[in-house]
């Protein structure tokens, strides 16, 4: 009877400090956005710094820069050795900016005002059913990332650097025909395009985006010289017509059902006979859904109108668009392709 007690009450304490701790949970990203934009994973790279020195470079004053970092290193992001100097670790390595792998951008987006504002409203979000988003910064996210200016620069090259994460796998995971045009819908600066092309000689490509996010494009690559072009547009107004194949990766889990059925019917109107639309999202299993999907499912209602969709919803949106879907390509990466077609 003891030895219950004593079990029920050790797994009292261990809820208390779970829940505890992770009611504090908001201060990690906050140490991290600290130590990210005051470049500390770059400064690391050449080697062991002390807080002092890493002081004097940043301009951060040295006692609190210390408190942040070592409360990180019990994350993994940098290591205190025993002279209390800050080494960089892999967690810190995918956070410098010289380096191909960067994820940076992304976090210094997810650790942004846009997203951190609107998840102290998600009660509200909750309650009315709608995110809170444009009450909070006055306009809609993706009025606010339009543009040139500093919110639009930071979104592009956030999904830019995860795009560059999982570009590959995705290309490699679909076999694109041996030639013809893929058009590449809202594909930001074209990396999963120029991926594409890279892999496949005798396509072409069109990366069909706004204007602000074109002049920034990265297309200009010996490998596909001379097989693509840009086109500025809008796919809530129209889409190029007659290619063979049309991508949208990661655009349909952000938007309404209102918002993707304005997109998808354009993409049909478009659309010949033997083409197809590949969207490339996360597919919701019916059991057993992974904790990175359900994480990106209430970020979609914290910030955006969009959501996580099942292989049902996913055909119930393309029936109603007028198009079918043909089959789901699994990838290696946390998203699938869903292939769809006219007939």
């Amino acid at each position: 009877m003891g030895d219950d007690k004593a079990q029920q009450a050790a797994q009292i304490a261990a809820a208390i400090r779970q829940v505890l701790g992770d009611s504090l949970g908001y201060l990690y990203p906050a140490c991290l956005r600290v130590a990210i934009r005051a470049g500390v994973p770059d400064l690391l790279a050449g080697g062991p710094r002390t807080t002092g020195q890493l002081a004097e470079a940043t301009g951060l004053h040295a006692p609190f820069l210390y408190r942040v970092l070592r409360f990180l290193a019990t994350r993994g992001v940098f290591r205190e050795d025993d002279d209390g100097a800050f080494h960089i670790t892999p967690a810190a390595q995918v956070l410098r900016s010289d380096v191909p792998y960067s994820v940076r951008s992304a976090a210094l987006l997810f650790t942004d005002e846009m997203y951190w504002k609107s998840a102290e409203r998600l009660e509200d979000t909750v309650r009315e059913g709608t995110t809170v988003f444009d009450d909070i910064f006055g306009v809609p996210v993706f009025d606010r990332v339009d543009g040139d200016g500093a919110p639009a620069v930071l979104f592009s090259e956030a999904l830019d650097s995860l795009s560059m994460t999982e570009q590959t796998a995705i290309a490699d995971s679909y076999a694109f025909p041996p030639a013809g045009t893929v058009v590449d819908l809202a594909g930001g600066t074209g990396g999963f395009l120029r991926t594409v092309l890279a892999r496949n000689p005798k396509l072409r490509g069109v990366l069909f985006e706004r204007a602000p996010v074109l002049a920034r494009h990265r297309l200009d690559d010996p490998a596909i010289a001379g097989r693509w072009e840009t086109v500025a547009g809008d796919f809530y107004e129209s889409v190029p017509a007659g290619a063979d194949v049309y991508v949208l990766k990661r655009i349909v889990h952000d938007k309404s059902r209102a918002d993707c059925l304005r997109i998808l019917r354009n993409c049909r109107k478009a659309m010949g006979e033997g083409s197809r639309l590949l969207i490339v999202d996360a597919v919701v299993p019916d059991k057993d859904v992974p904790p990175g999907i359900v994480l990106s499912d209430v970020l979609m209602l914290t910030v955006f109108e969009g959501k996580e969709r099942t292989k049902d919803e996913f055909a119930s949106l393309l029936g109603e668009a007028g198009l079918n879907l043909l089959r789901i390509h699994p990838t290696p990466a946390s998203l699938s392709i869903i292939e769809a077609g006219t007939g």
